[in-house]
């Protein structure tokens, strides 16, 4: 195939979502031309107690809004809702957003908001319909959306373990009250710490790219590779260009000493892709 057909034909790309995410990543790279080595930087593990989740799980309907930030998320708290056989309110009435006459305990369902298009498309395949998607992908849109809304309003956050306070910080001070549980954590997995270190040392297989999808996988990258100062980390990647999904994931790169050199202008998936085309193209080009 020509390189038209395949722009990154000839580049090796670094994929580190976690083992059962990477596929959807990969598959259009793959589809570029790219060569694709795929090391894990996050692993998804249950929360230390489920029961602040369960208890959030079981009075559903006492919330006026729902605010899933992630596909882990959503997955996890489908998957403790069918352990724990909780029933999906949503199946037995509209949400909130739909209604705003007075209600019975029971009879609404909370409204949902997704962080973006991935999230939205987890929570439709439960068949559950989503009320809120930014327009940007970022905790920042969810609260320009949801600020006037949520006033005197019960919602309930499900999160990582680790995640930033935008959310519930901005919604409470709009006047709700905001409820965040964990549904995982996600850690660096020790088994891709030799795999992704041997790769950065041997020419043949260093990557031209590594690719960055959320805040977590480039703290995970970093304490992987086990380099430390910032200097002697940029040296570690020299001619290694970093890619970034958007401006949170970019913000943490720089702040551990690490340059953006690929950023998607959609905050997605194809985004990404399309953002490493132009930059490899580009390069090529010069």
């Amino acid at each position: 195939m020509s390189s038209t057909s395949q722009p990154l034909r000839g580049i090796r790309v670094l994929v580190g979502r976690a083992k059962h995410q990477a596929g959807a990543l990969s598959v259009q790279l793959r589809k570029q031309g790219a060569q694709i080595i795929e090391i894990p930087f996050i692993e998804i593990r249950k929360p230390s107690s489920f029961k602040p989740l369960d208890k959030a799980l079981k009075n559903l309907h006492s919330y006026d809004w729902l605010i899933l930030t992630s596909v882990n998320g959503v997955e996890a708290m489908w998957e403790r809702m069918h352990h724990r056989r909780i029933a999906p309110p949503w199946k037995s009435g509209p949400s909130r957003a739909a209604n705003s006459a007075p209600h019975s305990v029971g009879a609404l369902a909370p409204a949902v908001a997704a962080i973006g298009p991935a999230t939205k498309k987890a929570i439709e395949q439960r068949g559950i319909s989503v009320d809120v998607v930014p327009k940007e992908y970022v905790a920042e849109s969810v609260v320009r959306i949801l600020r006037s809304k949520v006033k005197g309003k019960r919602v309930l956050l499900v999160r990582a373990k680790v995640a930033r306070d935008v959310i519930p910080r901005e919604l409470r001070n709009a006047g709700a009250h905001v409820d965040v549980v964990e549904a995982y954590e996600t850690v660096a997995p020790s088994s891709s710490r030799r795999r992704l270190q041997a790769a950065l040392r041997n020419p043949k297989k260093k990557p031209h790219v590594v690719t960055f999808t959320s805040s977590s996988t480039v703290k995970n990258f970093v304490e992987l590779l086990g380099v430390r100062p910032k200097q002697k980390l940029r040296s570690t990647l020299q001619g290694v260009l970093m890619s970034s999904i958007g401006p949170v994931t970019s913000s943490t790169l720089r702040e551990l000493g690490l340059p953006v050199d690929i950023s998607a202008r959609e905050f997605t998936i194809p985004g990404l892709v399309a953002a490493i085309i132009d930059a490899v193209t580009a390069r090529r080009s010069t």
